[in-house]
């Protein structure tokens, strides 16, 4: 009987010394030094002897959870975590042939910093590569963020055995770098999702040379992508966001927080190239101005989302081109955007009557007057953040108790308003939750 080996929980396990959490559990191992041991075991003694399971005492046998149908069980470990399920299919033959099977190996999740990652992933996609040599064809997410010992050989292993790879989430991990990356989408053409958030040693996404030549004219240099999160990504400059835009024509939700280095001119690459973008972050991008949204106002009707907080160089003038060009609109995040006023958040709330989530707070140019209109023109609005606004009185809250009933958040905290007005505003609001530093009002 050819004997299968099953990957050990010390794979994925923290070290005896230093206990660490995967998914919510908390576990421990063996170690030898430092490092977490891989080893990979063997199956439990009943599928290497199938004589000694008939020797054990009959008080042993039929154990109550034995009754559960097989789709019970597997309805079970559907909700385990990676290095529970490898637990489990050290139990006994029945559990081993349940914990493998393909339908529960969709999705792979990895987490800890002392975690060897690298050694954990080469064992765990060889197992689930034997019954198609090379390949792992039911593997469709991979999540190890935080992992902050994986290397660029980890997604190496993963770019060569998970051709069906849709999602992969790697933030935090300090350690990758563009060459494992661009392998990764050469080697997975249908990966959708990708985080590399916190990654500071990507720098753009495209792919390889030899996936580049191997590509015929009429099908481009395009790679699928649709979600890319690249908040923290330091080093990204203008160049490396027009090789982006160029190889990821498909983005609709692109996320560039803190990304520093990025001008205005990589925004008119955007415009250019992903026309389907429809979330856009440049949160604390400071040397984006109003020259940069109007580029982004290029988008027209498929933009959603934008959040431009604590872009001090944005003003009316650059709201002004996204409202104008953007009327389907839903949410605006232009927190410590001190060159708003009340003039751009109307002429916002004018053109973009579906707004449902409006962030204007430490923006002290914004008075009761913006308020007014925002209530008057969005009736919509779920979501609304003022806080620091210092130009505020009981005026603007009272609109926005009479126009908006659908108000499930405000934050008023740092505002000097009356207790009054936010009593009008539960009033008519009653699924609204107030934020607030007013003792007067409870």
């Amino acid at each position: 009987m050819r004997t299968v080996s099953t990957p050990s929980p010390a794979l994925i396990l923290p070290p005896r010394s230093s206990p660490g959490v995967l998914n919510g559990s908390s576990t421990s191992s063996s170690t030898f030094g430092t490092e977490t041991i891989a080893m990979v075991h063997t199956p439990p003694a009943s599928l290497s002897h199938p004589q000694r399971s008939l020797r054990q005492p009959r008080d042993q046998q039929g154990a109550p959870i034995d009754i559960l149908p097989d789709h019970a069980f597997l309805q079970i470990f559907t909700h385990l975590p990676t290095n529970q399920l490898c637990r489990c299919a050290r139990v006994c033959r029945r559990w081993y042939n349940l914990a493998w099977d393909p339908r529960l190996w969709r999705t792979i999740r990895l987490t800890g910093d002392v975690l060897h990652v690298d050694r954990a992933l080469r064992v765990l996609t060889r197992r689930l590569c034997q019954d198609t040599p090379n390949v792992c064809l039911t593997l469709e997410t991979v999540m190890v963020s935080g992992c902050r010992r994986l290397t660029d050989r980890g997604l190496y292993t993963v770019a060569q055995c998970c051709p069906e790879l849709r999602r992969l989430e790697v933030a935090g991990c300090y350690n990758v770098s563009n060459e494992a990356v661009f392998e990764v989408v050469s080697r997975c053409p249908n990966l959708e999702h990708l985080d590399v958030s916190g990654c500071p040693k990507v720098t753009c996404i495209s792919l390889t040379e030899e996936a580049s030549l191997q590509l015929t004219p009429l099908h481009g240099q395009q790679i699928g992508l649709q979600y890319l999160d690249m908040t923290d990504c330091l080093s990204l400059e203008d160049e490396g966001l027009r090789t982006i835009a160029f190889h990821c024509p498909r983005l609709t939700h692109l996320y560039l927080r803190r990304c520093s280095r990025l001008t205005d001119e990589a925004l008119r690459q955007l415009a250019l190239h992903c026309s389907a973008l429809r979330e856009l972050s440049l949160s604390d991008c400071h040397l984006i101005g109003d020259f940069g949204l109007r580029e982004v106002a290029r988008l027209e009707g498929h933009l959603r989302y934008l959040s431009v907080a604590h872009c001090m160089r944005i003003t009316d003038v650059g709201l002004r081109y996204v409202a104008r060009y953007c009327p389907r609109l839903r949410y605006l995040n232009a927190r410590g955007c001190e060159g708003l006023t009340d003039q751009g958040l109307s002429h916002l709330a004018r053109n973009c009557p579906r707004m449902r989530s409006v962030d204007v707070g430490r923006c002290p140019l914004v008075s009761d007057a913006g308020l007014e209109v925002l209530a008057r023109c969005c009736e919509g609005l779920r979501r609304l953040s003022l806080r620091g606004c210092e130009s505020l009185t009981g005026r603007g809250l009272m609109a926005l108790a009479a126009g908006c009933p659908e108000l499930q958040l405000l934050n008023v905290q740092e505002c000097e308003v009356p207790p009054e007005a936010l009593r009008l505003v539960r009033q008519h609001c009653r699924r609204c939750v107030i934020e607030h530093t007013i003792p007067a009002f409870y």
